[in-house]
């Protein structure tokens, strides 16, 4: 009998996390505040409890909801009312600015000098001179705004005016044809074997992938094996 407990209390808790995972969003790790790291954390271990309690299972259950409750909770708080954020998320520091680096703000986002220097490492700058401003977000990041000799050139740099690109349309995925996909660009099976054809196919399971752009090119990807 403890055997299928520790079934159901195990189930129980994957369905719980889940539900509750859904509830808090999608984040990624880098995208986490303070609180919501800890707060998974937290539901983490609970639900691991959870799953060997065969006792009392709706204690760490009823845990579980309340953690993920006060978290969705603050997260609407946060989107509904703009002067709650900085104190349930935090607020951005400038770290430094105009080739001025501010100790007091260094000391307020709790941040070492040579912690500051592998960020700037990291994001890519290795001398300080490149960078015009760094901000260190809430979420412990820190964003660099580069001197305007130093960022990438684009083409309005060179008065190039460039034509929007679209997002690609998957055709053929896994020797698969996606009809949906085919019909919601216009297009059809005569001009999909056209177009194998073309391009030495005659048909589509020798395919991987293939893409269509917004001028309907067709782009094939055979599987290559190491």
């Amino acid at each position: 009998m403890d055997i299928v407990k520790v079934i159901l209390t195990s189930l129980l808790s994957v369905v719980s996390l889940f539900i509750i995972a859904k509830l808090i969003g999608h984040k990624q790790i880098s995208q986490l505040d303070f609180f919501d790291y800890i707060t998974g954390i937290t539901i983490g271990s609970v639900a691991a409890e959870l799953a060997t309690e065969l006792e009392s299972p709706w204690k760490p259950l009823i845990a579980m909801i309340i953690y993920g409750l006060c978290s969705v909770i603050l997260s609407f708080v946060a989107s509904r009312f703009q002067r709650s954020r900085k104190y349930i998320n935090g607020t951005p520091t400038i770290i430094m600015d105009n080739g001025k680096l501010y100790r007091n703000n260094m000391k307020k986002a709790k941040i070492e000098l040579s912690e500051f220097m592998l960020m700037c490492r990291q994001a890519g700058y290795f001398n300080v001179n490149d960078i015009q401003t760094a901000v260190f977000e809430h979420n412990g990041k820190l964003s660099i705004l580069p001197v305007s000799d130093k960022r990438p050139l684009n083409p309005n740099d060179m008065d190039i005016k460039v034509k929007p690109e679209n997002i690609q349309t998957e055709i053929i995925m896994d020797g698969r044809i996606l009809e949906e996909n085919l019909k919601r660009r216009g297009l059809d099976m005569t001009w999909l074997n056209k177009q194998l054809a073309k391009q030495g196919y005659s048909k589509a399971s020798e395919i991987f992938l293939g893409v269509c752009d917004s001028d309907n090119s067709l782009y094939l990807f055979e599987a290559k094996e190491k």
